[in-house]
Formats: C-alpha cells, structure tokens, sequence
C-alpha cells in the first residue's frame, strides 16, 4: 500500500500578506528547501515500512510439559526464552489425571511435549498417541543417562542394600519394569536438563546457546540443593519408616534412607480392613517410627494404620501437588521432601493430629 502523508490543519504557514491585499509568494529558496524536507519524511517513511515488512516476527514455540517437577526443570531452561505450559495442574495426581478440553487443545497446538514416563502419567499414552506429526513428544524418563530403578513389587517390601546400585539398574533392564519416579534422584534431574536443553535448542536454534547457558546454570542449582537436603536427612538415615504409597525409592537409594514398606502399591487403592491390620502389624515388627501419606489422600487412613503403634504420621508431596508451579518447583519439591522426613522421623508432632 503506498505511504500517504497527512497534513494537519494549519501545517503551511499562512504567507504575509503585501500591501495590496494579495498574498506574497514564498522565496525561490524557501519552496526547494520546504519541498526537500517533505521528500526526506517520504523517503524515510518508506524505509520504516519498506523493513517492517521484510523482517519476518519471531515466533514463539509453544512447550507443554505433564507434571510439575518436570515443567519446573524445563522453565529453569527457558527462562528469558519463554514460558512453558503445565498440563496437571493444582493438587491433581497424574497417576488419575483426567485431561480437559484446554489441555487437549494445548497438547494439539505444542511444538514440544516434555513427559515422564507413562508409568507415573498412564494417561498420556492414549493421548500422545493421536497427537499431530508436527508435535516433537519428548519422554525424560528415557534421556540419555538418567538411571533406572525397578519397580518395586508387593504391598510391603522389605528392606534392601541401598550400596548396590548397579544390581538395581540390571534388574529394572531384566524385567523391564522401571520405576517412574526418576526425578526425585537429583543426578536424574540433571541428564532430564540436558535432554530439555538439547530439544529446545533443535527447536529454535537461534536460542540454542542462551538454553545451553540456562541448563548450566540449572545443574549448578540442583548440585548446590543436593548437598543441602544430604545433609538434612544424615542424622535419620538409619530411621525406618513406611509411606502410603511406593514413589520414592530413587529419592531413598540416593540419600540412603530405610524404608520399611509401602501401605499401597497404587495411589488410587485404599487398603482394606485386612490390609490394615497387616500393616499395623508390620509397623510393629519393623519399629518404623514414621508412616507418610501424600497430600490426595485422608488423614484419617493414617490415624487407622498407626492406631495401637508408636508410628507418627505426615504428608510427603512426591509430585509437588502442594508446590507453586515454576521454575524453583523442583527444588522445593525435593527440600519439602527432606524436610518432613526428617521433622516426622525426629519426632516433631504429627501433622494430622
């Protein structure tokens, strides 16, 4: 579209009027130099305009990722670059997540989906599954270098040698059933960063190195919260205890704590009146000073577990369902860990009574 010039009421100067009546035409001088500004404005308008067009904007690449730790990690790695989308949101289990229609529409409309691993997400196997071509699904659990634990089976396991990390790796890769919960071993967390790092800067190549810089700088923060929680949890180590549901052996085999059991194998089954009595029990042999429940489930299946122990109850948040969401989520997450492990297993009062 041609540039038009609008001239505001006013903009040439009224000419003097001579003695007659009539008025005096401008000089010779200035009509060329009036006339040379005006050319000048076109010109420059027409540059401006003639650059706007040929400058193509940058578009933003949309990222979703399932869960909180994981949409964390990958905010840390584009931060100043851009903001990822969460898909479970609130206080919501992944484990029974129902995916609504806006989530729908943000996974069909992504570039890129960060995930887990169907074991912890069942419900993105069906929808990942029927997603466009165009969107890159990217699943951390299988990045380069995060290690493998194998899922641990039966409602109460008994302890294990937490030193003898490789037989672990060999029996997650014999029976091809791995635990999901990979992010709570911070080394995990690590190579998930260099996976989200590596995507985004095939992505959008041009912010390849500011990822690289942000991943970096990400690896230096968890180390640094890794040193921190080894410390808080050293003095109960040796303290066993049973949780509600079996999420957190990476967390346990990397900082060497004693679990004695899991109430549940799944988070979405409440155990019976027969369980219970088991458990009671269990808890009695085992001396387990602590049993730990997540923040989806009643108090009050707690109070019947430990009823006639000396056990203490609490709350452990494994997927951050009571976390901010954002950058600093993971962290939170695994420092909330440490530190109601250790508050329940030194004896501070129980949280739900």
């Amino acid at each position: 579209m041609p540039l038009r010039l609008h001239m505001r009421p006013g903009f040439m100067r009224r000419l003097p009027a001579r003695p007659d009546g009539e008025r005096s035409a401008p000089t010779l001088a200035a009509r060329s130099r009036g006339g040379r500004q005006h050319v000048l404005f076109a010109l420059l308008l027409s540059a401006i305009a003639a650059l706007a067009a040929a400058t193509p904007a940058k578009a933003d690449v949309k990222v979703v990722a399932t869960i909180k730790p994981i949409h964390a990690l990958v905010a840390g790695v584009m931060d100043g670059i851009g903001s990822p989308e969460l898909l479970v949101t609130g206080s919501a289990s992944p484990h029974t997540f129902a995916l609504k229609p806006s989530g729908a529409r943000a996974l069909n409309e992504a570039a890129v989906v960060f995930g887990v691993s169907p074991a912890v997400e069942p419900f993105t196997v069906k929808i990942f599954a029927s997603l466009p071509k165009s969107v890159r699904i990217v699943t951390l659990s299988e990045a380069a270098g995060v290690q493998h634990l194998a899922a641990r089976s039966g409602a109460t396991f008994e302890a294990h040698d937490h030193a003898d990390h490789a037989s672990h790796e060999h029996d997650a890769a014999e029976h091809g059933a791995s635990d999901g919960h990979v992010w709570l071993d911070p080394r995990n967390a690590k190579a998930m960063v260099d996976q989200i790092a590596r995507v985004l800067g095939e992505t959008s190549p041009g912010d390849a190195a500011r990822l690289g810089a942000n991943a970096t700088r990400v690896k230096a923060e968890i180390d640094a919260m890794d040193q921190e929680i080894a410390g808080t949890l050293a003095p109960v180590k040796t303290r066993p205890y049973v949780v509600f549901h079996d999420a957190y052996q990476y967390f346990e085999h990397h900082y060497g704590l004693s679990p004695a059991g899991a109430i549940t194998v799944g988070p979405d089954i409440q155990p019976g009146a027969k369980r219970l009595g088991e458990i009671r029990r269990k808890i009695g042999d085992l001396a387990a000073v602590c049993v730990f429940a997540e923040p989806q489930y009643s108090s009050s299946v707690m109070r019947a577990v430990t009823d006639g122990t000396s056990a203490r109850f609490g709350t452990l948040d494994p997927e951050g369902a009571l976390v901010e969401p954002g950058p600093g989520a993971y962290a939170a997450l695994m420092r909330n860990l440490a530190t109601k492990l250790r508050g329940c297993l030194e004896g501070t009062p129980s949280e739900g009574g």
